[in-house]
């Protein structure tokens, strides 16, 4: 019995991506002029995919870019989206948003909560995504599949909303992801020790899933580090604990430590993965130095105190109460009324609602990461699809 049309374009366009390895084709120093950016990762660079699928972002998010919610938990733009506008594309739509979404030039597969591991636990109940890294890897398939099935055979309007077969073996593929899988087991009072000791499987499943968008096609990607969890005002409040021992810019020791060797043991499997893989290029991008810098410099660089949220609630050394987030209500003489709202000048503000980065914050990140210097090998991010021979 032959397959049904569905079955046989499925296996059509998962073997036109793997063949068309048409890859960009650059001189040493010139710009890879990427047609598509495809993202992975949690809400560090969620566009809307957590929104659309667990109930919308609430005002006062998206105020000073935007001037209304967009999915994303900050004031403005995310580090994902002055990537885009750097490389000359549109922001990404999410991948779960079903509301005008354009996925000609990419798609976007993060979600806020998500982590490279799966949650043994609801998001009602956590706070943490079900769609972890797998899951989205696993939507990024099926998007190569139907996008190229719709394309090549309803065409119409939507070979304007979807990209080309080329363009996914010509494309960036962008991961951050990773600060949840940490503080999901501080969360439940694992010590640093036990945290630690479930990195090595963390990075066996990343590589995995890299592996996966490989065999898919994807030849240039860029790979960002996680940044100082113990900077962030929600960490704090979580485990105080962990909070008593600081560094000299108010961040926890202990969280950061783990941060840190969860960073190394990261470097390292992107090199692996670079000498296994020699016709890619692997960016592995420290945006912990670059969040740090910020954090620790922040009077010097004209932003308020770097721990004080801007969208918050409660005062006190956060301005942080993790029952009542950015938007949130409380109940005062019967009536709810918004009790989370926003700061007179995001501008000013590091962090924006004791989780997240002010817009000010992520522009002043992707600065200081878009020319190289912070990326091993040291490459911009114009420049991604430049193979490297190196270790």
């Amino acid at each position: 019995m032959a397959p049904p049309p569905y079955a046989a374009a499925v296996v059509v366009a998962t073997v036109a991506v793997l063949v068309l390895v048409s890859q960009v084709s650059v001189a040493a120093g010139a710009d890879c002029r990427f047609p598509a950016v495809f993202n992975f990762g949690d809400s560090n660079s969620d566009t809307g995919g957590l929104s659309a699928t667990f109930g919308a972002a609430p005002p006062p998010n998206g105020r000073t870019f935007f001037g209304m919610p967009v999915g994303r938990y900050c004031d403005g733009r995310l580090v994902i989206d002055f990537i885009a506008e750097s490389l000359g594309l549109p922001y990404l739509s999410a991948y779960l948003n079903s509301i005008g979404s354009n996925f000609t030039q990419g798609a976007n597969f993060a979600t806020a909560g998500s982590s490279i591991r799966r949650q043994n636990t609801s998001l009602f109940l956590s706070g943490f995504s079900p769609i972890s890294l797998d899951v989205q890897s696993w939507e990024f398939e099926q998007f190569i599949n139907r996008s190229q099935f719709v394309y090549n055979n309803k065409g119409g309007i939507y070979r304007e909303l979807l990209p080309k077969a080329e363009y996914f073996s010509q494309a960036l593929y962008t991961f951050d992801i990773g600060q949840n899988d940490i503080t999901t087991g501080f969360f439940i009072n694992m010590t640093s020790e036990q945290v630690i000791a479930y990195i090595p499987d963390l990075m066996e499943r990343l590589t995995n899933i890299i592996q996966n968008v490989y065999g898919l096609g994807g030849r240039y990607f860029w790979i960002h580090n996680t940044g100082p969890i113990g900077c962030l005002p929600y960490a704090m409040v979580h485990r105080p604990d962990l909070a008593v021992v600081k560094d000299g810019s108010g961040c926890s020791v202990a969280y950061n430590e783990v941060a840190q060797l969860f960073n190394q043991r990261l470097k390292e499997t992107v090199g692996h993965l670079r000498k296994t893989h020699a016709d890619a290029a692997f960016t592995y991008v420290d945006v912990y130095s670059a969040k740090y810098k910020l954090i620790s410099d922040a009077k010097k660089l004209g932003m308020d105190d770097p721990m004080l949220t801007c969208c918050g609630y409660g005062g006190g050394r956060y301005n942080f109460d993790d029952r009542v987030g950015c938007g949130g209500k409380v109940k005062v003489n019967g009536t709810w009324v918004v009790a989370g709202k926003s700061c007179d000048d995001p501008l000013k503000r590091v962090s924006w609602d004791g989780v997240h980065f002010t817009e000010a914050a992520n522009k002043f990140v992707f600065d200081q990461i878009a020319g190289g210097k912070l990326s091993d090998p040291p490459v911009p991010l114009r420049q991604a699809c430049q193979i490297s021979r190196g270790q």
